[in-house]
């Protein structure tokens, strides 16, 4: 028997070895993968952008819910039809896509990407295509400055990790942050919460021409230049972007693009040597504006329907993350109560380890960890295995100690009497003792549930598109805030009540059993 069990114990360690390797060969094969060759071989050019970050970059059609629209989508097509591929989009925040190209996940990041120094070190840069000035925009009972350094201590909104963030702190000023939602950073404005909004021109003519109470100096404040990012060592395809570019240029296919959407300037004229600049039909914005302008509430609604097919798939996905991740905790919670109150002292100490490492760091940076940090060890999984892994893992920290005081709220005496009887110290544990911590343990588990499915909404951060994400996009593409938020909480409600009254009749179950068990 002992010599049988040996080889097999040898063959499992070869196999995890192997495993091990292959993983860690398929990681850097993967790595070090000639991008341009995907693409051609896969007819398939992949790139991301945040969709939630409004118009006229990349966002979802106001009347065609799942659609995305903008120049910078029109301009991934072109670049893609150049290459012999066809555009896909992979959306993620903003602050993700230079982690989701070095993954390997995207070839290409258009999103209104700076052409900085600090963005030259962690990716390949394209040559210029846009250029867009920077303008402030303050109140209109506010008093025009000429320079930054006028608004010295005042508050400015800013996209994050960008040259307006860098501009506004070196002149002394507040920068503030803002995510998903142009136009609520310009209300912030205009309702006196903050001094002033400091961005491009396509944000500024979408956005703050738009919003009473605002206006926009004339000044720039700056300039930026917008480039394609690939990640890092893909020279051949950042230099095949670079091509199609200028292909584009000489047709004058880019300056088509910008002016249906209005974008068209002398600055970017210049840097494609186009000098003219004459007005220009520009049915892109025009449809914007149609499709965004104010309306009474009833007349808003009756555009809801249209979006849900997209807040159905991402309930669903949200749905299906949370029972998938809360499956996971439930069972890793059981085992390390079980070893928690029962193991061996080694078992008993991993156990109190893992709950308070993983109940004691932010289940976001756990996340990051997973999606992020696991390639460098040859580990990439997709976003939302990567989120159910991350829920799982943190939540099995929490349901162990709801187990845990479900077990000792057993009397010791059942057990001693198991134990009397003839069972195994794991024979009571199992028929005895866990048939009693159930009842008790239910309560908590499913206020867990509800707290998991709406944490479900952090893996989002991590690119995976749920219901949140959908919220934002359809938040983005009608500028209805109150209206969809207001509508994804009541999804999030009604996925929740069942559970709360599946747990009540399993709690009530539970203590039928019992009763007819102490009878």
């Amino acid at each position: 028997m002992d010599g049988d069990s040996t080889p097999s114990r040898g063959s499992g360690r070869h196999f995890l070895l192997a495993l091990a390797l292959l993983l860690i060969a398929s990681s850097v094969a993967h790595a070090q993968e000639d991008a341009l060759e995907r693409v051609k071989k896969k007819g398939e050019l992949r790139w991301t952008a945040d969709t939630s970050g409004g118009a006229p970059y990349v966002f979802e059609d106001p009347r065609r819910s799942g659609r995305f629209i903008g120049f910078e989508a029109d301009l991934a097509d072109a670049i893609a039809e150049k290459l012999g591929a066809k555009a896909v989009l992979d959306s993620c925040e903003y602050e993700q896509i230079f982690n989701k190209l070095n993954r390997g996940d995207v070839e290409l990041g258009i999103n209104g990407i700076e052409l900085t120094g600090e963005k030259k070190k962690v990716a390949e840069l394209s040559r210029p295509y846009y250029v867009a000035a920077m303008r402030l925009a303050i109140r209109t009972d506010q008093k025009p400055v000429t320079f930054l350094e006028e608004m010295k201590g005042k508050s400015i909104g800013v996209v994050p990790t960008t040259l307006a963030e860098k501009l506004v702190a070196e002149a002394g000023a507040v920068p503030r942050p803002y995510g998903q939602g142009f136009e609520n950073v310009y209300r912030q404005l205009a309702q006196g919460l903050t001094d002033g909004v400091l961005t491009d021109d396509p944000t500024t003519l979408y956005y703050a021409t738009f919003e009473p109470g605002v206006r926009v100096l004339d000044k720039s404040f700056g300039e930026l230049r917008y480039v394609v990012a690939c990640a890092r060592g893909q020279t051949r395809l950042c230099d095949a972007v670079d091509g199609a570019l200028d292909e584009l240029r000489k047709e004058r296919k880019l300056r088509a693009i910008y002016e249906k959407w209005g974008l068209w300037n002398a600055d970017t004229a210049n840097l494609l040597d186009d000098s003219e600049v004459r007005p220009a039909p520009r049915p892109g914005f025009d449809y914007w504006v149609s499709a965004v302008k104010p309306r009474p509430f009833l007349e808003r609604v009756k555009d809801y329907p249209e979006h849900l097919p997209s807040l159905a798939v991402g309930a669903l996905k949200t749905l299906l993350i949370s029972l998938a991740s809360f499956a996971g905790a439930m069972c890793l919670g059981v085992l390390l109560a079980i070893s928690r109150r029962y193991g061996p002292l080694p078992l008993r100490w991993f156990a109190v380890v893992y709950i308070e490492v993983f109940r004691g760091t932010p289940l976001l940076v756990q996340l990051f960890f997973i999606y992020f940090g696991l390639p460098d060890f040859g580990i990439a999984v997709n976003p939302y295995v990567a989120g159910i892994l991350g829920l799982a893992l943190n939540y099995a920290a929490a349901e162990a100690e709801n187990y845990r005081a479900g077990l000792e709220s057993v009397p010791s005496g059942q057990l001693e009497a198991a134990w009397a009887l003839g069972l195994s110290t794991w024979q009571a544990v199992r028929y005895v003792v866990i048939p009693q911590a159930v009842r008790i343990a239910i309560p908590p588990a499913t206020n867990d549930f509800i707290a998991l499915l709406k944490d479900s909404s952090l893996v989002s951060a991590i690119t995976a598109t749920e219901l949140l994400r959908a919220t934002q996009n359809a938040v983005t593409a009608t500028r209805d805030s109150r209206g969809f938020y207001a509508l994804c909480a009541l999804i999030y409600l009604l996925l929740g009540l069942p559970f709360s009254r599946l747990a009540r009749w399993a709690e009530q179950r539970m203590s039928a059993y019992l009763r007819r068990a102490e009878q």
